[in-house]
């Protein structure tokens, strides 16, 4: 499988991306905790360069926390402020209006010394597609203030969004990058959702699931789906297709629901904490 997916509304969100970072103080990032790298637009390094940065690893809880204590510490030793939060629970916004403040101390001390006084700071929030952008604003100002949706695409233009006197978001469209160097890095992505699956082979991308899941966590799809594991993927969806009673008419075997069923439960948590990359592998 080859993954790529890079509407036209992406090339335009990154233009005016660029051409708002003038006005801003702060780029905050929401990565997938399950994927911190492979969620990283590498874009936007260079997008936020001279700003101060924030990297929230969101959906922590999804993630294994070992591993989101590890990433956390990655981030932090490279510069970053970072905050663990799962933005549909509320984990961990209380802490963020403090984290921002404390990024941009030095900003707000220029500004005292200057003689510019209340003058909030500017956050641009950043991120690739579904990975929680809007559903973090929400929870942040405390009210639906950003369209939501759990699929990669909903927020298509900018809008800013004041907090308070303190702080004002621009939120962003979310935007991937022209060509994956690495497809394995496509394959996590599709994982997630941060791709439309209709323009991927969605029995294929279980496939690789399994497999990865099989090598990883050997237990997890034993206890979920009560199946064997098997050097061949296919197996097994099929296996879940006839323990889940995934069938067509004719009694056949669904497997194509059977890998709706399984990426689903991945992406929802169903399966448990799973983390599929690790700090020591990016370095």
């Amino acid at each position: 499988m080859h993954f790529q997916w890079y509407p036209g509304h992406m090339t335009k969100a990154k233009r005016m991306m660029q051409e708002n970072i003038k006005l801003i103080d702060l780029v905050i990032e929401l990565v997938d905790a399950r994927i911190p790298i492979s969620s990283r637009n590498p874009d936007i390094d260079e997008l936020g360069k001279n700003k101060a940065r924030l990297v929230l690893l969101n959906k922590s809880d999804l993630a294994e926390e070992k591993w989101n204590d590890a990433w956390a510490e990655y981030f932090k030793e490279k510069g970053y402020s970072v905050v663990k939060v799962n933005s549909k629970k509320g984990g961990g916004i209380k802490s963020i209006q403090g984290v921002i403040r404390e990024a941009c101390k030095e900003k707000i001390e220029r500004d005292r010394k200057r003689g510019i006084l209340n003058r909030p700071v500017r956050a641009m929030v950043v991120g690739i597609p579904n990975v929680g952008k809007s559903t973090f604003i929400n929870a942040l100002a405390g009210k639906a203030c950003a369209k939501t949706g759990n699929k990669p695409g909903v927020t298509k233009g900018k809008q800013w969004i004041r907090l308070n006197k303190q702080v004002e978001l621009l939120d962003t469209p979310g935007i991937l990058w022209p060509k994956f160097e690495d497809q394995e890095v496509g394959l996590r992505l599709a994982f997630i959702g941060s791709m439309k699956d209709e323009i991927l082979n969605t029995e294929e991308l279980a496939a690789e699931l399994i497999k990865f899941l099989s090598r990883a966590y050997p237990d997890v799809l034993p206890e979920k789906y009560a199946v064997e594991l098997n050097e061949d993927p296919y197996i097994v969806l099929h296996e879940i297709a006839k323990n889940r009673n995934c069938v067509v008419r004719g009694n056949e075997l669904d497997t194509e629901k059977a890998a709706i069923l399984l990426l689903d439960d991945f992406r929802n948590g169903r399966l448990g904490r799973l983390t599929l990359e690790y700090p020591e592998t990016c370095e």
